[in-house]
Formats: C-alpha cells, sequence, structure tokens
C-alpha cells in the first residue's frame, strides 16, 4: 500500500522572543492522502499558518518529522521539492511582482524550474491563462488592473505552472465577497480532479470548507484536537471547541441558495 502523499508525525514548532519561548505547534501529526483536500481550521493564533510554513520549508520544526511520498523532508529544500509543494496566498497582489506583467510572472515560475523548452514556455503561460478562465491575452496585463478574483486566478495558475503536487491554499478566498469567492473555490474544485492536485486549505471559515474539503482537522493554540471526515465531522463533531465553531457557521439562506444555484449554471462572473 502507498504512503500518504504528506504525513506530518509529532511536529512543533517554538519561537524564541527576546528572553521567552513561545510555543505556535504542539505535538501535532496528521496525513494527508493524495488527491484529497484536507482543511485546517481554527480562530486567529490556532498554529494554521505555522503548518503551512512547516511543511513549505519556511523554517523547520523545533520537533518531529514531514515526510512525503514516505521520505523526510529535508530543512533545505531542493528545487523538486519546491516544485511539488506551492501556496497560494490570501492576498494575490502583495505576491505578485507589480512591476511584472501576468506573462512575465508565470514565465518566471516555468524559468525557475526548468518546466518545457524555452521556445513553448509563451504557449504554456497562454494555455496557463486559459486553464484558470482568463483569456490569453491578460498574459500582458499587470496585477493592478485585475480585480480581486482575477489575481486569484493567476496565484492558482503560477501553482500550476510548477506541476506541484501539493497546493497549501492558505485563506484564498478571505480577501474575496462572497460571490467571486464561490467561482474560486468552483475553479478549485474542477482543477483537482483534471490536475490529480491534493489541497491543504488553511482558513478560520469553517463555512468555506463544509462543501468543499473531504476530511477537516481543528487546531486550537497550537494543537491539533480533533480530525474527521468533514459530513460526519458537521454532523457530529466531539470537541466543544469544534461545536463552537460550527455553531458560529451562518445557516444558508435563500438567497444564497439562489446565488448558489446561478453560479452552478455560469451566470456570475468573477
Amino acid at each position: 500500500m502507498s504512503p500518504p502523499l504528506l504525513e506530518v508525525h509529532g511536529a512543533s514548532k517554538v519561537f524564541r522572543l527576546e528572553d521567552r519561548e513561545v510555543p505556535a505547534l504542539l505535538d501535532v501529526s496528521f496525513d494527508v492522502q493524495a488527491g484529497e483536500c484536507l482543511a485546517i481550521v481554527g480562530e486567529s493564533g490556532a498554529g494554521k499558518t505555522t503548518v503551512a510554513n512547516l511543511i513549505l520549508g519556511v523554517y523547520p520544526p523545533t520537533a518531529g518529522t514531514i515526510l512525503m511520498h514516505g521520505e523526510p523532508l529535508p530543512a533545505r529544500r531542493r528545487r523538486e521539492h519546491r516544485r511539488a509543494v506551492q501556496l497560494v496566498q490570501q492576498n494575490p497582489l502583495s505576491t505578485l511582482n507589480p512591476k511584472r506583467t501576468v506573462g512575465a510572472s508565470l514565465r518566471l515560475a516555468l524559468d525557475v524550474h526548468r518546466i518545457g523548452e524555452r521556445r513553448e514556455r509563451p504557449e504554456i503561460v497562454a494555455t496557463l491563462l486559459e486553464e484558470v478562465g482568463l483569456p490569453p491575452e491578460f498574459a500582458r496585463r499587470y496585477p493592478a488592473a485585475l480585480s480581486g478574483g482575477q489575481r486569484q486566478r493567476v496565484a492558482v495558475a503560477r501553482a500550476l505552472a510548477c506541476r506541484s503536487e501539493l497546493v497549501v491554499l492558505d485563506e484564498p478566498t478571505s480577501s474575496l465577497d462572497v460571490l467571486v469567492q464561490a467561482r474560486v473555490l468552483r475553479l478549485l474544485e474542477e482543477l483537482q480532479p483534471r490536475r490529480g492536485l491534493t489541497y491543504l486549505f488553511i482558513t478560520h471559515d469553517l463555512s468555506v470548507v463544509r462543501n468543499f474539503a473531504d476530511r477537516v482537522a481543528v487546531f486550537e493554540k497550537g494543537r491539533l484536537l480533533e480530525i474527521g471526515v468533514t459530513e460526519t465531522l458537521f454532523a457530529a463533531p466531539e470537541h466543544p471547541y469544534t461545536r463552537r465553531l460550527i455553531s458560529a457557521v451562518p445557516v444558508v439562506t435563500r438567497e444564497e441558495e439562489t446565488v448558489r444555484d446561478r453560479l452552478a449554471e455560469g451566470g456570475l462572473d468573477a
């Protein structure tokens, strides 16, 4: 039997601030199966982003190990590791170079990871844009000329450019309004089976992931409290903290159902 795509075993992270230590993550273990979407949820300070940074290799764990395909990830990630795990951040405007066109940003990812022949890369850029629902001429635009939803689509395209296996989505829709949010989530759903992607979806908002994630891991103050299949966890949460989070999830209104149906029919643009 193949090992999970990603395994986190006993991971802890302690930061030193002047003369004191601040624990950000405490003995966390979980795995992510290939092709699934695991949501990591919790309030601010729960340790969600710390988990993401350990997986991305931004800094090493104080204790514990992180494995990919059953092999430990080194503290200093090699090119193939950086290519295999990509990040889509909350605010793409802050991560896209405002002085580069969209095409140049996508081309840079191809150049760095040596994907395709040099003469083929402009065509690959056009294909990537079309794959995320943007016309090829957007390659000539600058980030400031795009809407929030369009910029997030470019960020997704950049992750796809690296032909990654695992995409870490760090609050990818929290800066978008509800209509654009739904469009981006639908795009991610469509890309996952087509590209064979695995998602680690980090959010404070359970309402975003209840119809998107396969499993949900609930964090509080650096600890993993509960993990389970999304439908089961929403129906019968075990931990009081999880019950409190779920009780705060807004009930779907008739208006939201109407918007959802229009989105399913492709009637709204982002």
